[in-house]
């Protein structure tokens, strides 16, 4: 049985494939700039302005909607003047994709370098495309641990006769500009991850950082940029893609209002005269330390599937350390006799402990679930607070701003994506590093792990509010909210049972 799943799944893995973005835009024809060009002050210029320019210091500032997520990274993609370094898990054609790769083009015209590498796993991109992004002179792209084969078969048996290394994935997330500035955190680049899916979005959490913690982050994307795993993507010379019109089509994409909405884009060109309201209303930090811990690519030479690494050895030390109190965010919550027992020496010292996960009715993940569900009473048996997410929270009504709200007459189901912890209310983790035994010995995960007690009661309180009876269920030694899904979600999550919990 087994062997049986290994197989289904590494054919479902490798099978997927869509059409050409350039048959998605045969629709949209070259037009007019309508994204702006750059502004008068670079970034360097806008964070002496703001104060926030001493060398030996880092700032943060919290990302917590998506809408204002994707419009920062738009408007520091618009102001690069040498360099934007992208490191992503799912680079998704779709809408946020294309315009996304607006903004990367655009720049890369004004003479910016721009450096893609994105993981093979999940990357939605077709031989035409690359051929065409590919064929700009400032644009380079690379993959990440990349599927040998030509064709289906030939990947599906590498995949099993290499089934760790195939799973040996880049789970980090970076965008880092000019060297200086940097956003790390749970978002991938897709529609549901900026709450412009209809149907579901995730509720995710980034940080931007300023100043020295921006340099580390950039040191850590050289590092992958230039190891073997990171392999260059060459095109077929007889794609036959014409790169320009290809730029063109994008950007007409991007330019159709009811893609890309007039309000977003009034946000921001708004951005520089916001940042002194942000100053003034203490949302961005000055931290008192800083660490960005990022996982080596490859994370691991152990046999199995174990390891550990750097991002899983950091965590532990912050749990192990705690004093007080550990909140958590997690969209998916697999622990191992190492982590029931961690959180459980934590309580038995006097450590409040308490973890926010998905329900049976918000994941996306069955079979993450189902791990979650086998260690779910020895958890909360232990004394650890466990509360699992609504999908339809009542946050969303205020993280999904009212203009998108107003647009699509309905909020869309939201689940869990962020995964954050605040240690003894002063020290805060925002990263892509989840609960569960592959973000600990497999994947390649990175933590921004920040002191400031402002940030953290800032993070918190919100959190904290997110536990609210609105917002979420609480599990207990005697009920949990599995109920509130259909029979066939649940008869389907048992089912998952067949998968080792060491491969959730």
């Amino acid at each position: 049985m087994k062997l049986v799943f290994t197989l289904l799944g590494a054919l479902l893995m490798v099978g997927c494939g869509g059409a050409p973005l350039t048959d998605r835009l045969e629709h949209y024809e070259g037009g007019g700039a309508c994204g702006g060009t750059a502004a008068n002050n670079s970034i360097s210029e806008q964070m002496t302005a703001a104060a926030v320019d001493d060398t030996s210091a880092t700032w943060a500032y919290v990302l917590e909607e998506g809408e204002e997520a994707i419009f920062t990274r738009a408007w520091l993609s618009e102001n690069s003047t040498q360099s934007i370094d992208i490191q992503y898990f799912i680079f998704a054609m779709d809408n946020v994709g294309i315009i996304a790769l607006d903004y990367l083009i655009r720049a890369a015209d004004r003479g910016v370098q721009v450096r893609m590498l994105i993981d093979d796993f999940m990357l939605d991109v077709e031989e035409e495309d690359v051929a065409a992004l590919n064929a700009h002179p400032n644009i380079s792209i690379r993959v990440y641990n990349p599927n040998v084969g030509e064709n289906t078969f030939q990947k599906v048996r590498g995949v099993v006769s290499d089934f760790k290394g195939f799973n040996q994935r880049m789970h980090n997330k970076t965008f880092i500009v000019d060297g200086r500035v940097a956003i790390t955190g749970g978002r991938n680049i897709a529609d549901e991850y900026f709450d412009y899916d209809q149907d579901y979005n995730f509720r995710d959490r980034d940080v931007l950082l300023m100043g020295t913690g921006a340099r580390d982050i950039q040191t850590s994307f050289d590092a992958f940029w230039s190891h073997p795993l990171a392999v260059n993507l060459v095109a077929s010379e007889a794609a036959g893609v014409d790169a320009l019109e290809f730029y063109r089509s994008v950007q007409a994409y991007a330019c159709d209002p009811e893609n890309f909405w007039p309000e977003i884009r009034a946000l921001i060109d708004g951005i520089p005269d916001a940042i002194p309201h942000l100053i003034e209303a203490g949302r961005l930090h000055r931290l008192e330390g800083m660490r960005f811990v990022s996982d080596v690519p490859g994370k691991n030479d152990a046999k199995g599937y174990s390891g550990g690494g750097k991002s899983t050895e950091a965590l532990i030390d912050l749990v192990a350390s705690a004093q007080e109190s550990v909140m958590i965010q997690s969209p998916y919550l697999v622990l191992t006799d190492l982590g029931l027992t961690l959180f459980a020496d934590a309580v038995a010292r006097g450590v409040e402990v308490t973890i926010l996960t998905n329900s049976l009715c918000s994941t996306d993940n069955l079979e993450a679930f189902n791990g979650y569900q086998r260690i779910r009473e020895e958890l909360v048996g232990s004394g650890v607070k466990v509360f699992e997410y609504r999908p339809d929270a009542e946050i969303r009504k205020r993280l999904i701003t009212a203009e998108k709200q107003a647009r699509s007459g309905y909020v869309p189901t939201f689940g869990l994506h962020a995964k954050s912890m605040v240690i003894d209310h002063s020290t805060t983790v925002i990263g892509t590093f989840n609960l569960d035994p592959r973000s600990a010995n497999l994947n390649t995960e990175c933590v921004a792990i920040m002191s400031s007690a402002a940030m953290a009661g800032q993070v918190e309180s919100l959190m904290r509010e997110e536990l609210d009876p609105a917002n979420a269920w609480q599990t207990t030694p005697f009920s949990n909210p599995d109920f509130h899904a259909g029979t066939a979600k649940r008869l389907s999550t048992w089912f998952r049972g067949i998968v080792p919990a060491s491969l959730l």
